[in-house]
């Protein structure tokens, strides 16, 4: 009896095996890789997510932040690191260096330091009144540089509802790294808080 038949027979199915093994593993690694592409469209919106309700970083356009941002005019625009969690109650103090919603155009975020709080009376620089208390639920922003910023001295008190993080480190360039501590210039202090006492007694 010739052999041929049978390794002709043996051969074919060894043929059969390949192909039904390759054609497992190619079916598992769809699945794998389906898997693997709906399981990152799925954990990136939700890191994403999470960056945004902790923190996220932003580059300081303009001048209106000098010298405390962008000191060198912006030829290397400084890039700040914003807490979002750290404002979730919308608790800030006065120095703080905050972004907010710009309130003449929600599209835009606009960067500035807090001057004064609810129930704080300040001496303002070209408002229409000279003297404003700030009301219940928003604050009284500015720009270090006064004369090239669009502030409250423009538009008046903001609401705390626009309030969107605080600026807690200078992360760019690296010569500029540095943590942002509350500050506030002292000709800047408010004239006195809501229930009539001096500010210099104010104990925030």
């Amino acid at each position: 009896m010739s052999e041929a038949p049978f390794v002709s027979y043996w051969t074919e199915r060894q043929h059969i095996h390949k192909r039904q093994s390759a054609m497992a593993q190619t079916g598992f690694g769809r699945r794998y890789l389906k898997a693997f592409v709906s399981g990152f469209f799925v954990a990136v919106p939700v890191t994403v997510t999470v960056l945004d309700r902790l923190a996220y970083v932003a580059r300081v356009e303009g001048a209106s932040m000098q010298p405390s941002l962008n000191p060198d005019g912006g030829v290397s625009p400084d890039v700040v690191l914003l807490n979002r969690w750290s404002v979730r109650n919308y608790r800030v103090q006065r120095g703080d260096i905050v972004s907010l919603l710009s309130p003449k155009n929600p599209q835009q975020k606009i960067i500035k330091r807090v001057i004064g709080v609810e129930g704080d009376f300040i001496k303002t620089l070209g408002y229409k009144n000279r003297y404003v208390r700030v009301p219940d639920g928003h604050l009284w922003i500015e720009g270090d540089h006064h004369g090239h910023s669009f502030d409250s001295n423009a538009f008046g008190p903001v609401s705390l509802g626009l309030l969107h993080g605080r600026a807690s480190h200078i992360i760019w360039p690296p010569s500029r790294w540095q943590r942002i501590e509350p500050s506030l210039p002292p000709e800047r202090q408010p004239l006195l808080n809501w229930d009539g006492a001096r500010e210099d007694s104010y104990d925030d």
